[in-house]
């Protein structure tokens, strides 16, 4: 397989907020690079298509958008 990632990912088990418009929802942050992540969430529906990824326990706030989805894992792509 070739990776097209511009920056390679490192496994990560964080606790993350998917933060928007004043609300947002809890994710599992499941893997991370300097360009982006992937997410899991219990119900895709209602995710934006800009939004903040929150990781509170390492001080950790990027706005992003999703590259791809499958069902409750998304790809997001940093801004």
């Amino acid at each position: 397989m070739i990776e097209k990632r511009a920056a390679p990912r490192h496994r990560v088990f964080k606790r993350g907020t998917i933060a928007f418009g004043g609300g947002g929802f809890d994710c599992t942050v499941r893997n991370m690079s300097a360009t982006g992540a992937r997410i899991e969430v219990a119900n895709p529906v209602g995710l934006p298509p800009t939004f903040m990824l929150v990781i509170e326990a390492d001080q950790f706030m990027r706005r992003c958008h999703p590259v791809w989805s499958d069902h409750q894992r998304i790809g997001v792509a940093f801004d």
